[in-house]
């Protein structure tokens, strides 16, 4: 029994003695494992990427002016143009010929026009006037004869019937000068009314005539500046239609971005504002420019919402084509030489941010200013110095005064 007795006493300090330690173990707060970051001097730079198309700044359009086949196409597409410079030719003999019909009934209402502006045809205003004064002329000879027919009546040197038959034939010539009055009356009118209507006929003969010689020098595609021929979409023997697009000529040393922001990057966006161009046919390159306008709307494409911003493109050896996608990247910020922090160490209450700064052992709560950011990092205005350690947030929460044990970040 003695050495039974002896085995159980030892058991039992054993397990006092686990417990004991157990006890302790678990009395002991458990020290929080932090990685630290370094407060850093160097440049902090913020951007938008996205895509965009190009455009020239101020594009010139031609487009067919009638109906008609293509029977020449000296210019060919990319190539750099002069003034005046023959694209391409249309057949215009469709229009030449409504052009020689037109001006010939122009001219004859032109003749018409002089002539209602004269008083009317020559021959029908004379005879409408000499048919009045013949009437006139044999009315006053009537009435020259009716007074001395009365006084010779007077003297029983003529009969009543003389007197009345005179009288009669008197009353018909005044009906036909009061009849011949009317129609030179009436004359007049029509002409006045021949000369507004012929009025309206030559403008409107003139406008024609004006628009169809407009067609066929037009028929002469030409180039309106010098620049480059970007688009030449037609060929010989193509049948085109009025407002179809014959070809685009722009000066390409200078062209537009216009980029498509998603909606909650439009707040960042200001006017010149730098911005970097690249595009996949030539991924070697860079084109470098300025933003012009901050979108004043958003609009839908695709699946997206979207603000379009216009962004002025250098385009030195004319390599940017029109009507490509581009991607873009648009500086929000550039900073150089400035205290940087992790974005992960900065912690926000309100409007106020502070950091947990690494003194040996322990940290200590400190409140900085922070100034610009991007993604990763914020700008220190006032608070730290370089080469301050300052704690990233782990597992465990953070607290002023607490003791922790510094990790390599991984």
């Amino acid at each position: 029994m003695g050495a039974l007795s002896r085995r159980v006493w030892v058991f039992l300090g054993t397990a006092t003695l686990l417990v004991v330690v157990l006890l302790y173990l678990n009395s002991r707060r458990p020290v929080a494992r932090v990685a630290v970051a370094e407060v850093t001097r160097g440049s902090l730079n913020s951007s938008i990427t996205s895509n965009g198309k190009v455009e020239p700044v101020t594009p010139y359009v031609l487009r067919a002016k009638f109906d008609g086949f293509v029977v020449a196409v000296p210019a060919v597409e990319g190539q750099t143009v002069r003034p005046r410079q023959l694209l391409l030719s249309l057949d215009d003999s469709d229009v030449q010929a409504q052009l020689d019909q037109t001006r010939a009934q122009l001219a004859s209402e032109e003749d018409d026009l002089h002539a209602a502006e004269a008083g009317g045809r020559a021959d029908q205003a004379a005879r409408v006037a000499g048919d009045l004064h013949t009437a006139e002329a044999q009315r006053d000879q009537l009435q020259k004869q009716q007074d001395v027919l009365s006084k010779l009546v007077q003297q029983k040197a003529a009969t009543p019937e003389e007197l009345e038959k005179n009288q009669a034939t008197l009353e018909r010539a005044n009906a036909d000068v009061d009849h011949l009055s009317k129609v030179k009356q009436e004359f007049a009118h029509q002409v006045q009314l021949d000369r507004e209507r012929l009025a309206l006929l030559v403008a409107r003969s003139s406008a024609e005539v004006k628009s169809l010689e407009e067609k066929v020098e037009s028929a002469r595609v030409v180039a309106p500046v010098s620049g480059t021929l970007f688009s030449l979409p037609v060929h010989v023997r193509d049948f085109v239609h009025t407002g179809d697009l014959l070809a685009e000529v722009a000066d390409l040393r200078q062209v537009r971005v216009r980029a498509f922001i998603d909606e909650p990057e439009l707040g960042r966006l200001r006017p010149n504002q730098t911005v970097e161009v690249t595009w996949d046919a030539i991924p070697e390159r860079t084109w470098v420019g300025r933003t012009e306008t901050v979108p004043q709307q958003v609009v839908a494409r695709g699946a997206r919402n979207v603000g379009e911003i216009l962004c002025a493109i250098s385009n030195e050896g004319m390599s940017l084509i029109p009507n490509t996608s581009v991607d873009i990247s648009i500086q929000l910020v550039e900073r150089t030489n400035v205290l940087v922090v992790p974005r992960g160490a900065v912690l926000t209450e309100g409007p106020r941010h502070y950091v947990f700064l690494v003194d040996g052992e322990r940290l200590h709560r400190k409140e900085i200013k922070i100034g610009a950011s991007n993604e990763t990092q914020f700008e220190v205005m006032s608070g730290l110095q370089e080469g301050d350690a300052v704690a990233l947030p782990g597992d465990l929460p953070l607290r002023d005064n607490q003791v922790v044990r510094v990790v390599t970040p991984e």
